[in-house]
């Protein structure tokens, strides 16, 4: 078992870090002693240098797997480029040519790399999955972790081969990093990625640097208004670059276009955009080209600038997770930055709309079920999910989910290249399994509504921002009560909360069981309400009184 001081003699050494921070060195330390570990830590607090160090004092390859080539990219050249680190890194995209890729192959098969980065897709190619196989990695590394999690808020169907690539590769001490993961997303890493007895380290999801306000509004049509007042306000106080975010494309140029006619220094980005605008406007806005950048979702991950000064949300967030995520593209720098929500209650219409939509029938069920039944007939074993959809003309996000439901009745199992094994789906014909199979997508819309609760309760608490944030990731908080913490705490509107230990019947976190909801989690109190994550039904706000008088939640006890 290596020491713990070896661990910072390498940091120094390797990294040229004098102080490791907190949770970094249980992390490394863990996958030294052949953990399988999970670790959810802010953005910024240094989750890239865990599986650097733990890869220095470890032998043979590494896999790091990162859903960008961006993101791959900037890893490869800062290893490279580091005289403090003498490993070589190398990346596998779908950006080389032939010869660069032959290159980068040949260098995993004579032993001369040390990091391979790749996003999921590439395990699709035999050839790269033998060359990794072959060369027997030492560390298996998933970077945005969440991606893997049909709950999470960033879902990436690619990502859920990764447990069966893991496994054909040797199952290496495998590491999981994410940046944001509530209870039920951080129980579905593991689950996916086969994990075996792993250990967990959640770091403080606290960002004190960044102020968190909500401004509420009755009318939606007052809010813009409001929102190119407070970027002017603080492009005058020099508080630049900034991000908003809006709901949909159209609102995002609509805001881009205004804020240049206020002769501020304004652009654009959404899906929309063809590629080489989108990745203009990007490298515009790292280099400082752009003050205000309005933007839908599809401007975030990979994001990693430390001078952001404000996140301004236009419209609310689909869930917590995704905020958080959103707004902590503010501050890396550490230095003071905003996150204002400008809130209109008429907004969660089209949030509810999208976490309504989608529901699979059962015509789609029997679609993909005749069409795997059809290929097995025609003597494969294998599907691959692209084949099904064109052949049953469903989007390949339907198709997956499907397949997804089938994998949970254990119909088929997805294999290491992404395709999947064809089992014994003709059950799924029965009326009893398909509808099971629908059921499964039915619970994932019921959590999706849950979570936008929660967001909307995020908007209307009378309770710190701060601590409602903190408690939804599972992590106790106490404002001091001297402000500038939030609006709600600079406003003194902060409920009281100073109750005796007899209104409040269980500790956070812990374990309870529901008469008719089943077992969750207590997430937080807010005056004479409960909030707890059930296991299959999402978050519920309870009244403490009706919990009390009729018996609804008992404690359960730790295994």
């Amino acid at each position: 078992m290596p020491k713990t001081d070896s661990i910072s003699r390498t940091a120094a050494q390797k990294l040229g870090l004098k102080k490791l921070r907190p949770g970094q060195k249980d992390a490394i330390q863990s996958l030294l002693d052949g953990h399988d570990t999970l670790v959810v830590m802010p953005t910024g607090s240094g989750k890239s240098a865990i599986y650097q160090i733990a890869a220095s004092m470890l032998p043979g390859l590494t896999v790091v797997v990162s859903p960008l080539i961006a993101l791959q990219q900037d890893q490869v050249q800062s290893i490279n480029e580091n005289s403090h680190f003498k490993a070589k890194a190398a990346v596998l995209n779908s950006t080389l040519k032939a010869a660069e890729r032959g290159a980068v192959l040949e260098a995993i098969e004579q032993g001369k790399l040390q990091f391979l980065f790749l996003a999921p897709e590439q395990f699709n190619n035999p050839e790269t999955l033998q060359h990794i196989q072959d060369a027997k990695p030492s560390l298996f590394v998933v970077d945005e972790a969440h991606c893997v999690s049909s709950w999470g808020h960033d879902f990436r169907p690619d990502y859920l081969k990764l447990g069966a690539v893991i496994e054909s590769v040797g199952h290496p001490v495998t590491l999981a990093l994410t940046a944001t993961a509530a209870p039920p997303v951080r129980d579905e890493i593991a689950q996916q990625l086969k994990m075996r007895t792993h250990h967990s380290f959640v770091q403080g999801f606290d960002r004190p640097n960044i102020h968190l306000a909500i401004e509420s509004f009755e009318r939606c049509e007052d809010k813009c208004g409001a929102l190119l007042e407070r970027v002017a306000q603080s492009l005058e106080r020099g508080e630049k670059p900034g991000i908003i975010y809006t709901a949909t494309r159209r609102e995002a140029e609509e805001v881009a276009a205004q804020l240049v006619e206020q002769n501020i220094n304004a652009s654009y980005y959404h899906a929309g955009l063809k590629a080489d605008e989108r990745e203009r406007v990007q490298d515009d806005f790292m280099a400082d080209g752009v003050d205000v950048m309005v933007a839908t979702l599809a401007f975030g991950m990979g994001i990693d600038k430390p001078d952001v000064r404000f996140v301004f949300h236009l419209d609310v967030s689909d869930s917590i997770d995704s905020y958080y995520q959103e707004i902590g593209r503010a501050g890396r720098d550490e230095k003071p930055a905003q996150a204002i929500l400008f809130y209109c209650q008429q907004d969660l219409g089209l949030r509810r709309f999208h976490a309504a939509s989608g529901h699979l029938k059962s015509g789609e069920v029997q679609r993909v079920v005749k069409e795997l039944l059809r290929q097995r007939e025609d003597g494969s074993d294998l599907a691959a999910p692209r084949d099904v959809s064109e052949a049953t003309e469903l989007t390949k996000s339907r198709v997956s989910a499907v397949l997804r439901g089938l994998e949970a009745e254990e119909l088929v199992e997805t294999e290491a290249d992404g395709e999947v094994r064809i089992g014994e789906v003709e059950k799924a014909l029965s009326g009893k399994v398909a509808h099971q199979v629908i059921e499964s997508q039915e619970a994932r819309h019921r959590f999706d509504r849950t979570r936008l609760e929660m967001m909307q309760g995020y908007a209307e608490t009378g309770d710190c921002l701060r601590k409602y944030l903190l408690n939804y990731f599972g992590e106790a908080f106490e404002p001091s009560g001297t402000g500038g913490c939030c609006s709600r705490c600079d406003a003194g509107g902060v409920e009281d909360e100073v109750e005796s230990a007899g209104t409040r019947p269980f500790s956070l976190n812990s374990r309870v069981i529901h008469r008719t909801l089943g077992n969750g989690q207590l997430m937080r109190y807010e005056g004479d309400k409960m909030v707890v994550l059930f296991d299959e039904n999402g978050y519920k706000t309870l009244g403490i009184e009706l919990v009390m008088q009729q018996g609804l939640l008992s404690g359960v006890c730790s295994a």
